[in-house]
């Protein structure tokens, strides 16, 4: 855990950048709250780097929203009035990193496996939603599952380029959160275990996220946020077992 001084920094910190993102109209005010207590908590327990790998999802997911918002917008496709993100879609892509952080915090798990796993938890988020911003946009999709034609944006359903853009934020935030840990020295295990660890939990997780979206979400037994929930506690689950096969993290 940070110390009295950068503990109060990083709060500042994470106060400020939660502002920033409510004045950018990324967040709601309310989901602005919620994300400036739980990314708190996130820098205390856990460090700066980890707050930071956090602020670069937010940023990327919000310009993957605005992206040809218009075209969304008449698709009604669109995240929120504006592009704004509400407090159950903050939740659901914050509280598990957050106990990540807190489990590290309390000693409950070494830093370095807590890297891998909160890297892993903003991988899936990262592919889920690129995958989706960007995948909306190509006028096709069909099911993860039958593979019959579906329109675009329904629940379980892929197109190739949502697939590609999937690869690109899981990948993506394997490397960021690799820089963005070393710049920090935060210990992240072995490279190349911490990098295939994090992509391949990020990009597996949202295709499960695609199942429980066709197989569950369709039939009302969950909502976005409760299966953005479990795709993500799959990426965890999916970090975890590379780096436990691979002789696990100290």
């Amino acid at each position: 855990m940070l110390g009295l001084f950068d503990a109060a920094v990083g709060v500042a910190a994470t106060a400020l950048l939660s502002a920033a993102a409510v004045a950018a109209r990324a967040l709601t005010p309310s989901a602005g709250a919620v994300a400036a207590v739980f990314g708190g908590a996130i820098v205390i327990a856990a460090g700066f780097g980890f707050l930071i790998l956090l602020v670069v999802f937010v940023a990327t997911s919000s310009l993957a929203t605005r992206y040809r918002f218009a075209e969304k917008e008449r698709q009604q496709l669109q995240e929120g009035r504006a592009g704004e993100r509400g407090i159950s879609n903050v939740l659901a892509h914050i509280v598990l990193p957050t106990a990540v952080a807190l489990a590290a915090g309390l000693g409950a798990i070494s830093i370095a496996t807590a890297a891998v796993l909160f890297a892993s938890a903003l991988a899936f988020a990262a592919a889920d939603t690129l995958a989706s911003e960007f995948g909306v946009l190509t006028g096709s999709a069909v099911s993860i599952l039958s593979f019959r034609p579906v329109a675009p944006g329904t629940n379980g359903g892929v197109s190739s380029v949502g697939e590609m853009f999937a690869v690109a934020g899981a990948v993506g935030t394997a490397l960021v959160g690799f820089a963005v840990f070393g710049l920090f020295r935060t210990p992240v295990g072995p490279p190349g275990l911490f990098l295939a660890a994090v992509g391949l939990a990020g990009f597996t997780a949202c295709q499960i996220d695609s199942v429980l979206g066709e197989t569950l979400e369709n039939r009302r037994y969950l909502g976005k946020g409760g299966t953005n929930f479990l795709g993500m506690l799959s990426a965890i689950g999916i970090g975890l077992a590379v780096a436990g096969a691979a002789g696990g993290l100290r």
